[in-house]
């Protein structure tokens, strides 16, 4: 981050579910990142609200250790002190209106303590279930109220499960706070490398003029995960792989690289034009699912040398259960821009390796001219966007290999974040955080493009509820997902570029 840069606002971050895993691992930490590199205002605190039974001083404790387990190296003492003193604790049932007045004395003690303006936000780490009625809960206590400061409120992800549910999840929400209150999080869009997309686009003149159909053969979006379902079996079974990351993570890393520029950084802006693509995929047909949409489910497999059990052998998972670990989609963008430019998504569990990543590839250039050369076929140029593991953008070329006859070579240009701008110690959520303090917005999602999201995999989640899977398991762990995957390139003379090919 720069040097030079703002403070958030004095506020008190309010956590629904603070006793929870995602709270320890990730939110804290991301706190604690924000306040190391100067970025909280002393006039801050953390209530954490939780149905477990603690005092304030027990939760300090918890919080104390944690941060020092979660934090990696170069732990701060001091500063872990000051962070703790500036966390409280208040227990109680969510549906209990005791508990919402019990944290408005509290926030009320440490507004005077710390002396904070009443700017509050709500961090919902909660099951989706309980967004609405903790929300409502919270207004009807007056914690809702922008009459004497700020009110933001941040939603988890799963946002509903369908288009029906999304949409009674935003009307619901819609009856109780403003639309500018919402932030839906997604937290992969802290990662710096999404957050590029736009400067390596928009930043850069010799790149805008050839982002588009006449000079981009496709797109390929990869999310693939090494791990299994570890603990999540009874929640990853009623949602499976195209719930749980294609309307958020995946449509957002399609919308980043396919949106027209924006008028400028403002929210909405950016949130327009992002919209306008998600308005201009192809809706699927029951044919079209048939065959632009691919599901998996992992077996058996060997990654690097550990055996590994199949999906239907996992804790809380159906021994029949037919929910897919694996989804590919060929989307079509049908605007001046992308017009017969396929986008080809995929993300999957139990995959040969760990790939976050988005491939622009370029049409070939004309042969004529190494017609009576050695050389049997030109390289295709492409430009790789590597969001995980490793944060950086590669440009793919040909160049002539040294000698007397004229033959080429593929070379690669490599940025990586790492070695140019050093260690960044980020757990994903600070930038979405600070940017929720702020108030910007740009990051989360509007109800109208989640909206716009679930209407376009709704079709599919029908086709593949009325017409369950016959050939599961299709693949095995430590593969690059079904056969079917790869046929859907291969019908197209295309084919998926995975992180280990050579």
């Amino acid at each position: 981050m720069s040097e030079i840069h703002k403070q958030a606002d004095a506020c008190t971050m309010i956590i629904f579910g603070a006793t929870g895993d995602l709270t320890k691992r990730k939110l804290f930490p991301a706190l604690y990142n924000l306040a190391k590199q100067g970025f909280l205002p002393d006039s801050f605190a953390v209530v954490g609200v939780g149905r477990q039974e603690f005092t304030s001083e027990e939760f300090q404790r918890k919080i104390e250790a944690d941060l020092t387990q979660f934090i990696g190296k170069d732990v701060d003492k001091d500063l872990i002190k000051w962070f703790v003193a500036r966390t409280h604790y208040t227990g109680g049932d969510f549906a209990d209106k005791k508990t919402f007045k019990n944290l408005q004395k509290l926030l009320k003690d440490l507004d005077k303590q710390f002396d904070i303006p009443e700017n509050y936000f709500f961090y919902l780490a909660t099951p989706p279930s309980l967004f609405a009625p903790v929300t409502e809960q919270a207004c009807e206590s007056g914690l809702g109220d922008e009459k004497d400061g700020w009110r933001r409120f941040i939603y988890e992800k799963p946002f509903g499960h369908d288009l029906e549910s999304a949409k009674n999840l935003n009307y619901e929400l819609a009856g109780l706070v403003k639309e500018t209150q919402i932030y839906r999080i997604d937290h992969y869009l802290g990662k710096e490398t999404v957050q590029n997309i736009l400067v390596f686009r928009f930043g850069n003149s010799i790149f805008e003029p050839i982002w588009n159909r006449n000079y981009i053969d496709h797109v390929q979006i990869t999310v693939a995960e090494k791990l299994g379902v570890e603990q999540r079996g009874g929640y990853y079974d009623t949602a499976g792989a195209l719930r749980d990351m294609i309307p958020n993570h995946i449509f957002q890393l399609v919308t980043l690289t396919a949106m027209e520029p924006p008028v400028s950084f403002e929210a909405d802006a950016v949130r327009d034009e992002q919209a306008k693509i998600l308005h201009a995929i192809q809706p699927f047909t029951p044919e079209d699912v048939l065959h632009n949409a691919v599901r998996g489910q992992y077996g058996e497999g060997v990654i690097t040398d550990k055996k590994l059990p199949a999906y239907r052998t996992e804790e809380n998972v159906p021994p029949a259960s037919n929910t897919e670990t694996f989804a590919a989609l060929k989307l079509s963008i049908d605007n001046w821009r992308w017009a017969n430019v396929p986008f080809y998504v995929r993300t999957g569990k139990r995959m040969a390796g760990k790939q976050s990543e988005i491939i622009i590839q370029f049409k070939k250039a004309p042969f004529m001219l190494f017609r009576d050369t050695t050389i049997e076929k030109l390289t295709t140029n492409r430009i790789v966007v590597h969001i995980q593991p490793d944060e950086g953008i590669t440009l793919h070329f040909g160049a002539k290999i040294p000698g007397p006859i004229v033959d080429m070579g593929a070379v690669d240009m490599d940025f990586n974040y790492l070695d140019h701008f050093g260690e960044t110690i980020s757990t994903g959520y600070e930038r979405l955080l600070f940017d929720c303090m702020t108030g910007d917005a740009t990051l989360f999602q509007r109800a109208d493009m989640v909206e716009a999201s679930w209407q376009i995999v709704s079709p599919i989640l029908d086709v593949w509820k009325a017409i369950p899977a016959r050939n599961f398991p299709n693949y095995e762990s430590g593969n690059w997902g079904p056969d079917e995957s790869d046929a859907l390139l291969r019908n197209d003379g295309r084919k998926w570029k995975n992180s280990t090919d050579k």
